[in-house]
């Protein structure tokens, strides 16, 4: 449920403009404004990645995930080594299932009484199974929720496409899929996350705490999907806001889960580049902070749980991995709460910090993954610093 919600072995989608698919509709309605107006809705649809079930379910899965891309077999056979480290089954469907159950009990407990979907991207139940059961239950349109806290195209603009095409595929009487708003600078992503954080300070011994850094992850995308997107920005603004609540001033934001060919820049410092950096400078103790994902699936469980702790023993660094929202009583009413505000019955759109609420309805260019000529300019993206560099030494 990241931004990317897997192990994504590929190299990205291939850039998109526009023009490029004729089902990726803007509502005439809502093109080009900050909020949209109040409607009803039959339904809501929780949008999500998907992962294997099983392991004979994990190379189609994972050739789902690639489909008309380079990746090499080998690559392939290497990112599924990760989910027969756990039996193939990865544990995102559960928790998109635990998720859709406490916000069932929401609904019921607090309104709006509404039946609640499930479409993935890349495994069943698919986008267009769901909206092909939606028509036939008699919904006309329903509010999506993304697994996503910030906005890229990987996070956001691709579902909306993956959604656009489930609707073209079902045909007439596909229900119309609106969204709710990104929500990484809401308080009920960032309180949960401020509250999970200290509570792997809590578990360093007191007399080590102060010196114990912070490292807060998110998964990395290509510089060039990163230039034409507010992702490095709302990553930084959460990570400020967390960091600032539990008194951290010795933190950094990093990246882990890198794919695609090696020749591409993504965005920098891996938090395992991170980890050695620290270690030169005598840091005993880290606390990572997955803030960039939603729940701890595969890219939680194998790249901190299994790498970067093997790579704390061997370091004799104090690894601590603080939890994820998942479904913490504050994110689901939160969820609720961002519903409330599609069907007009909250008027104040709460967030944190200095950066505003983010649109409701999507630019027809928003987080565009656009073609790239020629070399980037200077260095790429924003200057990231030596690769796994503190920002803060000493």
């Amino acid at each position: 449920m990241s931004e990317r919600d897997e192990s994504a072995p590929a190299e990205p989608a291939p850039p998109r403009t526009p023009g490029d698919d004729p089902a990726l509709e803007i509502d005439p309605l809502d093109a080009g404004t900050q909020l949209a107006e109040a409607r009803s809705y039959d339904a809501l649809l929780l949008v999500s990645f998907g992962g294997p079930e099983k392991r004979e379910d994990v190379m189609p899965f994972l050739e789902r995930v690639v489909a008309g891309k380079r990746v090499p077999k080998e690559r392939l056979l290497e990112v599924a080594e990760h989910y027969y480290h756990f039996e193939g089954k990865s544990p995102i469907n559960d928790q998109n299932r635990a998720l859709i159950a406490a916000l069932e009990k929401e609904l019921a407990l607090h309104g709006p009484k509404l039946p609640i979907y499930w479409g993935n991207r890349n495994w069943h139940p698919l986008l267009p199974e769901t909206l092909g059961r939606m028509r036939d239950d008699g919904v006309k349109r329903a509010l999506a929720i993304f697994t996503s806290a910030f906005s890229s195209y990987s996070g956001c603009r691709q579902y909306r496409e993956n959604v656009a095409k489930a609707r073209a595929e079902v045909g007439e009487g596909a229900p119309v899929i609106d969204k709710v708003r990104a929500f990484y600078n809401h308080p009920g992503f960032i309180e949960p996350m401020v509250e999970l954080t200290k509570a792997a300070l809590a578990t360093i011994p007191e007399s080590r705490r102060k010196a114990a850094r912070i490292a807060f992850t998110a998964h990395s995308i290509p510089l060039t999907m990163a230039r034409h997107c507010a992702y490095e920005d709302q990553l930084e603004e959460a990570c400020r806001l967390v960091a600032a609540a539990v008194g951290k001033s010795e933190q950094q934001l990093v990246y882990q889960s890198r794919s695609g060919p090696p020749h591409v820049p993504w965005l920098e410092p891996d938090v395992l580049d991170h980890m050695r950096a620290l270690d030169q400078i005598g840091v005993e103790d880290l606390v990572i902070v997955p803030i960039g994902f939603v729940s701890d699936h595969m890219e939680v469980l194998f790249d901190l749980d299994e790498e970067a702790q093997e790579l704390g023993e061997e370091l004799g660094m104090n690894v601590v991995r603080a939890g994820t929202v998942g479904t913490h009583p504050a994110f689901v009413s939160m969820l609720r709460e961002l519903v409330l505000e599609r069907v007009g019955e909250v008027e104040d759109r709460r967030v944190l910090g200095t950066l505003p609420t983010k649109h409701d309805v999507c630019p027809a260019d928003c987080c565009l993954y656009p073609v790239r000529r020629g070399p980037p300019p200077g260095a790429g993206g924003r200057p990231s610093g030596r690769p796994g560099a503190p920002s803060r030494p000493g």
